[in-house]
This record gives structure tokens, C-alpha cells and sequence, in this order.
């Protein structure tokens, strides 16, 4: 697969390995975003792209010293004893500035708990002849020993650099697909690098999903386990409540009743989740974030959602070759799973966007009662950033809608909105495909929300 977009990330890390003060890098993000191929693709052949492992701290660097001899001769010819003797050799060694990275920070660590205190020492010497850069997967080790206010490297860093999926643009020129189909597989592998590029090697997304996942030899069949374990200690629990979500328990209150739970003892596995980007919590427009009885728990990961909507509930049919029959039951069901991810990236592509003469803050969806006997859910709100002007929103994952008709239909359900009074309403339409009485004004089709999303 060709390398696309990461290009701010290559800018700032450039930025920092030349200039002539030494700099310390730190990279992370969940696996399979695309790291290790960035830190490659930013460094030279003269700097130090060392990938550690878990084996002792002694092995480890005893390999790192012979990596090193690839640029500086002779140098694993020594035995150091220690991870300062092998740094301030290297300092001493050198004679022009170089890079050298550690990827997989956190292995390293693991076999050496001292690491990040000795790293700490050779920065505040400010004598480095090479900038270093850490990377890991591991999130909440990196935080700990990076990011967190009583981490030993904490405000140390010149550069902290979090490596986030990549957007829907950018699948839809990997894959030169039509934007229809981007949203499409876009639901199902979301926006991880690696997860396309196996997707490339397949013919049509019907191909990919039996090679990578509805079959027990996939390739991705146990992938949020890799994940889980990275992160969480308890892993189990972590899939429980993915399970509950993806299969339509979204309220606090819901999941903690199947688990048998009392709803107080989830809070602090939802949050973490929730930092982890794993899921949201969702709150009609306008509500305040305390307001926990309207809270909705969601998925946030397209992967991840796909895997715990039909790969968990189908594992034992899987695990007998029977994909065959998950591809059909998936297919019952795909168009109103793809639906919920096209309303979610209608909302994003509003967030922030000019239209029709108005800048709009992030949207949200709204959902509620409007009277004792009448409750209405509208897919986007969006207020402009004037506070003058509301945008409502209608996204339909089907074909041969009629345009005005749903307009007329989504204004009457506007107006009653509690927080209306006082603001010009813009309805817009979000259509998988044109409408058959060819309205053509406040309708975005998925080619729209491909460009609005680069």
C-alpha cells in the first residue's frame, strides 16, 4: 500500500531532528496506525531504527549495540554492562548529530524499570550528540511514563506525538474506490492503516471479510485481544461490555444489568474505554455532560464495532468454517449497520464547516420527548458559532428518496425543538444517492462528505 497523508506528523518531527538542539521525540497511538512506518519514512539512513522486544534487558542490549554498528563501526564490539554505559559510549562515539529511535519503548522498560530515570539524566545533561525517539503502542504505558505529571520523563519531551487513525478521505484514494463504497468499507475497517492494506490485497470487500475474519484461520480474528492487551488488565470485562454495546445495550444502567453489576462499579471501565478511543459516551445536543440518565454508550472504532456487531455473536460458526452463513446473516442487517457509521461521519464532516455562509460548532445528534406523547430523534444538529443559526440534519443510508418530502418533514420536527426559539433553521439533507424529484440545494451526497472530510 502506498504511503498517504501523515504529512503534519512528518513535518513536526522533521522539524524537531534538524535542528541542532538535541531533541527527544515521543511517538504513540494503538497498533497498526502506521508508527513504525512513519518514524522509517521521517528517518535517514544514517540515523538508528532499533525494534525492541521482550526478551532481558541484557539481550536487548547486546542488539541494540549491534544495530548501532551498522552507522558507527566497531561498535558492538564492546560489552556494556548497563543502559548509561551504552548511551554515553554512543555520545562519545559519534562525531556528527543522528537520530536514534527506540520503537516498542515500553518492552524495554518492561525488562528495565530504571530506563526512563537513566533517559531522564542523559537529557537534563543537555551534552546529547543525537536526538532520541521512543515509540510504543502501549498507551496507558506510555502516559505513565511519558505523559503523566509523576512520570520520570515527564515535560522532558519536545515533541509528544499521538497517532490517531486516519480519515475517510484517504481509504477512498488507497482503495480508488467510488465514495459510496469508501463509506461503505470505511464502517468496517475504520481508519487503521494495516486493516486497508490487507483489504488491498483482496478483491472486493466480501472476499476480505471471509479471508480476514469470518474464517477461524483470519487474520484479524483475535485482533482486539492484541489490542486489550496492551492497555488492560482485564481484558475479559473489556470484551463483555464491547459485546453488550455492539449488540444494542448502550445505557449505563442496560450494560450493568447484564453483567449483574451495580451501574456505580462500570464507571471507571466506560471511562477508560473512553480514553483508550475504543467507545463514546453520546448526549443529545445540548445537554450537559452531567446529565447521566441521557448518556449513550457507543463503539467509537469502526473495526471494533463490526468485529463486536458479527464476529462475536457468529464466533462459534466461525470456528465450525461456516462463514458462508455469517456473510449472510451480515448482509440481512449491513445497510442499517453502515447507516449508523454514514450519520456519524455526516456529523463530523459538519463539525466545523462552512455552510451556506456560517462557520458550525460540533454536531450532535438529538434525541427526546418534545411533548407527553410525542418523542422525535433528528441525525445532526449544529449550532453556528454566532449562535444564530441551527443546522438540522436527516442522513438516509438508502435509495430513491424523495428529497422534499423529507425536508418538509425534517422542518416540522426542527421547530419543535426546545432550543429553537429564536434561530433560522438550515435543513439539510445527507443522501447515499441523488433524490428522485432532483432536489439539488442543502443535499450532501458522499462524494461531499469524502471532501469535507480530507
Amino acid at each position: 500500500m502506498n504511503f498517504v497523508n501523515r504529512t503534519e506528523e512528518q513535518a513536526r518531527i522533521q522539524k524537531i531532528i534538524s535542528g541542532e538542539k538535541p531533541g527527544f521525540i515521543v511517538v504513540y497511538g494503538r497498533r497498526r496506525c502506521g508508527k513504525s512506518t512513519l518514524l522509517k519514512r521521517v528517518l535517514s539512513d544514517t540515523d538508528i531504527y532499533f525494534m525492541a522486544d521482550q526478551t532481558e534487558s541484557t539481550q536487548q542490549i547486546t542488539l541494540l549495540a549491534q544495530t548501532i554498528a551498522t552507522q558507527v563501526q566497531g561498535f558492538d564490539l564492546v560489552k556494556y554492562p548497563s543502559w548509561e554505559a551504552l548511551f554515553t559510549t554512543l555520545n562519545q562515539r559519534i562525531t556528527e548529530r543522528l537520530s536514534l529511535c527506540l520503537d516498542e519503548f515500553p518492552y524495554m522498560v518492561k525488562s528495565s524499570p530504571g530506563l526512563p530515570s537513566i533517559i531522564q539524566k542523559l537529557i537534563d545533561r543537555g551534552d546529547n550528540r543525537f536526538h532520541l525517539i521512543v515509540c510504543g503502542s502501549s498507551q496507558q504505558l506510555m502516559n505513565g511514563l511519558i505523559i503523566d505529571s509523576t512520570a520520570p520523563l515527564y515535560g522532558r519531551a519536545d515533541l509528544i506525538l499521538k497517532v490517531k487513525p486516519m480519515k475517510l478521505a484517504y481509504l477512498h484514494e488507497v482503495l480508488q474506490c467510488t465514495a459510496p463504497e469508501a463509506v461503505t468499507e470505511f464502517s468496517v475497517w475504520g481508519g487503521v492503516p494495516r486493516y486497508w492494506e490487507l483489504r488491498q490485497q483482496e478483491t472486493s470487500l466480501t472476499a476480505a471479510l471471509k479471508t480476514h475474519l469470518f474464517s477461524s484461520f483470519g487474520t484479524l480474528i483475535e485482533e482486539p485481544l492484541r489490542l486489550f492487551v496492551d492497555d488492560m488488565r482485564d481484558t475479559a470485562q473489556s470484551y463483555t461490555i464491547l459485546s453488550l454495546i455492539g449488540n444494542g445495550v448502550h445505557r449505563m444502567s442496560e450494560i450493568a444489568a447484564r453483567l449483574e453489576k451495580p451501574a456505580t462499579s462500570l464507571a471507571g471501565p466506560l471511562d477508560r474505554l473512553i480514553q483508550l478511543g475504543y467507545i463514546d459516551r453520546e448526549l443529545p445536543f445540548g445537554e450537559s455532560t452531567r446529565n447521566t440518565k441521557k448518556s449513550y454508550y457507543r463503539i467509537s472504532d469502526p473495526f471494533l464495532n463490526f468485529y463486536f456487531t458479527y464476529i462475536i455473536p457468529n464466533r462459534s460458526l466461525i470456528e465450525l468454517d461456516k462463514g458462508d452463513a455469517v456473510l449472510l446473516r451480515l448482509t440481512e442487517s449491513f445497510s442499517v449497520y453502515t447507516s449508523f457509521w454514514w450519520e456519524k461521519l455526516c456529523r463530523q464532516a459538519v463539525s466545523g464547516t462552512l455552510v451556506e455562509g456560517h462557520t458550525f460548532g460540533y454536531a450532535r445528534s438529538w434525541w427526546g420527548n418534545v411533548s407527553r406523547d410525542e418523542r422525535i430523534e433528528i441525525d445532526v444538529v449544529a449550532e453556528s458559532t454566532d449562535g444564530k443559526v441551527l443546522l438540522v440534519g436527516e442522513c438516509k443510508w438508502t435509495e430513491s428518496e424523495n428529497a422534499a418530502r423529507l425536508i418538509s418533514e425534517l422542518e416540522e420536527k426542527a421547530n419543535k425543538l426546545p432550543f429553537v426559539q429564536g434561530k433560522t433553521i438550515i435543513p439539510c439533507l445527507f443522501l447515499k444517492t441523488k433524490p428522485v424529484d432532483n432536489i439539488r440545494q442543502k443535499i450532501f451526497s458522499p462524494d461531499n462528505i469524502v471532501q469535507m472530510l480530507k
